[in-house]
């Protein structure tokens, strides 16, 4: 057994070897101000960034301002300019202490901007570092950004990031009868797509309302395909620490719209899961409030479950685990909640773990709306795939 997990860390350490190589040689969008400093010169610009917002190790915004940029406003995505707040807290406007430029929260209530916000703006540049995954939230910000465009005659620019999990497609396709912010489009859990392929997909597919489209400018990354594993230099969010949590994500994820908790107030967060139950596993945690994880689920309690980082992932999309914790569940009648259709995206997949279905009989069932998917995917890639 021991020398089996030394065999899978090696494999794994070799993984990252080669790429890290490979991402030394990524230029990120922003990091290519010669395609777009260009089109800022004499607008009035506003940005939606956050700490993953780098041009190397310096922030855009100082990188922009030290270039003569007139950054007129900061809108900021759920986690905050500053990316500390916890999921789901509400974020109020403020003004940055070290630059002075307002800050607007586009998060809550409050998720697109308005005609007033907008009027002394040219143009948005959207910078967010994505993880791949249908209801991680900044795609969801992205779209009302270019919604907020095309109603007011507005430009935008999306300096273009890799996306860790951009190297499969896998996930039921959303049904749009569950759209919500933690899923907009007609995709799949993961979606493999950079930002800026998506919200080339987004004009392309009519997806803003009315069918408007976005004056839209995508600054592509140079050296980047969908086959290059990437090691994000900052966690994207404060419960994504590292590049483990971001590939287990879209299979835990799911566990949100459960009783399970995914240990948000634990070192590990999207690493491990258990409730207050024996019955789901050997493994102890106990979930303490946080910076990033404020009243986490199950605070202060010791949970039992499983943890992840102790098996070798394939660094795929997986339901074994939500299937093995819901047979382990002492009450089945409880164990989803009414937020589980909106993060899988239909009122199947629920069903299907009840009814006990395999795995793989579910995955099949998604086959051919991710063949479709597939296909009408091709066109709006900026990069090559990994096919």
């Amino acid at each position: 057994m021991k020398q089996k997990t030394v065999l899978l860390l090696s494999i794994l350490f070799l993984l990252f070897s080669v790429s890290l190589k490979a991402q030394e040689k990524i230029v990120m969008g922003a990091g290519q101000p010669e395609l777009y400093l260009a089109l800022l010169r004499n607008k009035n610009v506003a940005l939606m960034v956050n700490p993953s917002s780098l041009v190397g190790k310096t922030h855009l915004v100082d990188t922009l301002l030290s270039s003569g940029v007139k950054i007129k406003k900061i809108f900021s995505p759920e986690h905050g300019f500053r990316g500390t707040a916890d999921a789901g807290e509400k974020i109020q406007n403020d003004v940055d202490a070290k630059t002075g430029i307002p800050l607007v929260s586009l998060y809550g209530d409050h998720k697109k901007p308005t005609r007033e916000e907008l009027k002394d703006v040219d143009l948005i540049i959207f910078d967010l570092q994505d993880v791949g995954a249908r209801f991680f939230t900044y795609i969801s910000s992205m779209h009302y950004l270019m919604q907020a465009c095309a109603d007011h005659g507005k430009k935008m620019i999306v300096l273009d990031r890799p996306n860790p999990n951009g190297y499969y497609i896998d996930g039921p396709v959303l049904d749009l009868k569950y759209r919500s912010f933690v899923g907009m489009h007609p995709i799949p859990v993961v979606h493999g797509l950079t930002v800026g392929e998506l919200a080339k997909m987004i004009n392309g597919e009519k997806w803003l309302d009315s069918g408007k489209v976005c004056d839209l400018t995508v600054i592509p990354m140079k050296n980047y395909t969908h086959k290059t594993l990437y090691s994000l230099p900052v966690k994207p969010s404060p419960n994504l620490p590292n590049d483990l949590a971001i590939y287990f994500y879209p299979s835990l994820c799911l566990f949100e719209g459960t009783v399970i908790s995914v240990g948000r107030g634990t070192e590990s967060p999207f690493q491990l899961y258990g409730a207050p139950k024996k019955e789901y596993g050997n493994f102890e945690f106990t979930p303490k409030s946080t910076e990033g994880a404020k009243k986490p689920l199950y605070e202060n309690q010791v949970c039992y479950g499983t943890d992840l980082r102790k098996i070798y992932p394939d660094m795929k999309f997986h339901l074994s685990y939500l299937i093995d914790a819901y047979q382990r569940s002492p009450e089945k009648d409880k164990f989803f909640n009414n937020f589980f259709n909106k993060l899988a995206g239909n009122a199947t997949l629920q069903e299907q773990i009840k009814k006990g279905m395999k795995e793989e009989e579910i995955k099949k069932s998604w086959q051919p709306e991710l063949e479709r998917y597939r296909k009408m995917r091709v066109k709006y890639l900026l990069y090559q795939d990994f096919n």
